[in-house]
């Protein structure tokens, strides 16, 4: 069967696992308008390395739609950070904080993240892939 061996790890270890989230990745509402992806991951970080952070953007409206994703490299501190951070303020807005339902490592195929990359080593490697692409262009002009 097409189970991966993220879930059966999950079963071996006497956990029903929840198929596609590990309890690494959480939901993050609450947000207020000014929070960016970077202010997610420093309010976050703390609490161990943080390997993906998603706000989803509504395009229309121009801003994000007051929730997003972190996921961290180890499960333990993704449930340190519920316990902290539910509850908590950012920028005056009361955050909701729990394990995200089924988002998990689903999207991993798009990203090819590699497992020991935090998020801000990712973001990090894409500046410097912009940097170059536009040096590349300025030299071929």
């Amino acid at each position: 069967g097409g189970w991966g061996w993220g879930a059966a790890r999950g079963a071996m270890e006497g956990g029903a696992a929840n198929v596609g989230n590990d309890g690494r990745t959480l939901y993050v509402g609450g947000l207020a308008d000014q929070v960016t992806a970077e202010t997610l991951n420093a309010a976050f970080v703390p609490f161990g390395d943080v390997r993906d952070v998603q706000i989803p953007m509504d395009y229309k409206e121009g801003k994000h739609k007051g929730f997003g994703f972190v996921e961290f490299a180890e499960e333990d501190d993704a449930a340190a950070a519920v316990d902290n951070m539910d509850n908590a303020e950012l920028f005056g807005r009361v955050l909701r904080v729990n394990v995200s339902q089924g988002r998990g490592s689903k999207r991993e195929a798009i990203w090819a993240v590699d497992e020991g990359e935090t998020w801000e080593e990712r973001q990090r490697g894409e500046r410097e892939l912009k940097e170059q692409i536009e040096q590349r262009k300025a030299a071929g002009q």
